[in-house]
């Protein structure tokens, strides 16, 4: 006759602990479904007053105002060198995708969405920092921003800086 002797049960924090790591598996798995998702749908809105940059976590408002539009030009990435990025502060990085706040070559900071280094807007701020977006038209965004600002029309990427 075999006789059978239980095994005490865990204690009670084993479930907890358990549900914890599931929870945090879970809200991982729903943030990088999220950024999947903004890679493919992020966008800028350029309203009477300000810009939009909708995207993922790192998205926000700039007043129109902020923006120095004397230094706003048309860029490809992959010839001009000191405003490259080269290190993520906080920001997120997939292949093909950059946003967030990254530091240029040149050590200026600056506000990315990335997705095309070719057709890049680099619009300087009054506030610190840079955007770096990669627009479809970024000479025709450039020109809208500086109508709405009441000044001449950005320089494109054949311009000298």
């Amino acid at each position: 006759m075999t006789e059978i002797f239980p095994i005490t049960p865990a204690a009670s924090r084993a479930p907890i602990f358990l549900a914890v790591v599931a929870l945090v598996l879970l809200v991982t798995l729903v943030l990088l479904v999220y950024l999947a998702y903004s890679s493919r749908h992020s966008r800028v809105e350029v309203g009477p007053d300000s810009i939009r940059l909708v995207g993922d976590l790192w998205g926000r408002r700039v007043p129109l105002r902020s923006l120095d539009l004397a230094g706003a030009r048309v860029l490809d990435l992959g010839s001009a060198g000191q405003l490259r990025p080269v290190g993520r502060r906080f920001g997120t990085g997939l292949p093909g995708y950059a946003s967030g706040w990254f530091r240029l070559a040149n050590g200026e900071r600056a506000l990315v969405y990335l997705t095309d280094w070719r057709h890049v807007a680099y619009v300087p701020t009054r506030e610190g920092y840079s955007l770096l977006l990669s627009l479809a038209a970024p000479q025709a965004f450039l020109d809208r921003l500086s109508a709405l600002q009441g000044g001449a029309p950005a320089r494109g990427a054949t311009d000298p800086p």
